[in-house]
């Protein structure tokens, strides 16, 4: 038996996400621009689907734009609000690689980084703040919930020095949305990034949030679709997917986030009474219900990713986006954990389709794999 605890990495669509994408894949097959009537009807089930993403994040249908996933909607929204500006953007350190990569492309050009520490457990310190050079900030953006460590940031102190100053704020909720109840007008941010595959969606679709009466400036182009913001005929069926993965998470959120709390607290426990020596990174009370980053001291973090591969077990060292790197994770450097803290560490995080029947066998493997290699 193959147990996924990896599910911040991806996650499997519903039987009724799948259903719905190749339903509506073969009866809204036409272009959504197109004005005959296999156009309306692709029109509005692509129109529906933009008004159940509000609906669930409390934004209007206006402000969602369909992306190809979180990536995506973080470039957009960066490169759009740093075209044709100069100046010094602000963010945590050791963000997702959509958002370190695309700030590399900014300082090459002539952008400089303000970077926020991290206390122990990877929240921003609360000090932090009171250093920012804000008449240089032109650009802020942060995860509300972090890839690597699950840990939840509190939006509302950047938020409301950025709207003092008039700086846009992007929010990467990539993370965040489908686990945790996300409010994008509560939040205060400019824009906000999701992706359909972390919530048991299709993959290649996702959604940049953009508040409205925000000018954002666009950086592709060939066409007026999404409000002239992502050029590209629409992909209806895959936003169709991911509003269905949405709504059924929404409707249901309340179980499933009991479930994956629970699972995750057992797996915790667990681990701590067979597995000790062992040390959580980051906060234990501001983290996503589903996330466990944990460090088995004195073994390598790769051998063991390695190792329980072989025993069915699928974890991760960190996202995804940033694998085949035999570093430590750079939030850990971050928060100043140990080196050897830091390399003996694996991420696990758990779905709502996990069984409490899993979560024990994977306890036990992963006991006598912790035990073996410490024993080498």
């Amino acid at each position: 038996m193959r147990i996924d605890l990896d599910h911040n990495a991806t996650t499997r669509p519903l039987p009724e996400v799948i259903e719905t994408v190749a339903r509506v894949s073969a009866e809204a097959y036409a272009n959504p621009g197109s004005r005959h009537a296999a156009g309306r009807k692709a029109r509005q089930i692509l129109e529906q689907a933009r008004e159940t993403v509000a609906d669930v994040l409390n934004a209007s249908p206006q402000e969602v734009v369909f992306t190809s996933g979180g990536t995506e909607a973080t470039n957009l929204a960066l490169l759009g609000f740093a075209a044709g500006r100069k100046g010094t953007i602000l963010l945590p350190p050791a963000e997702h690689p959509a958002t370190e990569e695309t700030v590399k492309n900014l300082l090459s050009n002539g952008w400089k980084r303000h970077t926020l520490p991290l206390d122990a457990e990877g929240r921003i310190l609360g000090t932090a703040y009171h250093e920012v050079p804000w008449s240089e900030i032109k650009l802020a953006t942060l995860l509300l919930a972090h890839n690597e460590t699950g840990v939840l940031q509190d939006i509302t102190p950047i938020a409301s020095r950025c709207a003092e100053h008039g700086i846009p704020l992007h929010v990467d909720a990539v993370q965040a949305v489908g686990k945790i109840d996300v409010d994008f007008h509560t939040l205060g941010a400019t824009t906000l990034a999701l992706g359909a595959h972390k919530f048991h969606g299709p993959r290649g679709i996702g959604a940049l949030l953009i508040h409205e009466g925000t000018l954002l400036p666009a950086t592709q182009f060939g066409g007026h679709q999404e409000s002239g913001h992502r050029p590209g005929t629409e992909c209806v069926a895959l936003a169709a997917g991911m509003a269905t993965a949405l709504r059924l998470w929404h409707d249901d959120r309340e179980q499933r986030t009991a479930h994956i709390r629970a699972l995750r607290d057992r797996l915790q426990a667990g681990l701590t009474e067979q597995c000790a020596p062992i040390v959580i990174n980051g906060s234990q009370e501001d983290r996503l219900p589903n996330t466990l980053n944990i460090a088995f001291p004195g073994i390598d973090g790769d051998a063991l990713l390695v190792a329980l591969d072989l025993e069915g077990i699928c974890v991760s060292l960190g996202s995804a986006c940033a694998s085949g790197s035999s570093e430590p994770a750079p939030v850990l450097m971050a928060m100043n954990v140990p080196r050897e803290i830091a390399i003996a560490s694996v991420r696990l995080s758990v779905g709502f389709d996990n069984t409490l029947e899993e979560l024990e066998t994977a306890i036990n493997r992963i006991t006598a794999t912790v035990k073996r290699l410490r024993n080498k």
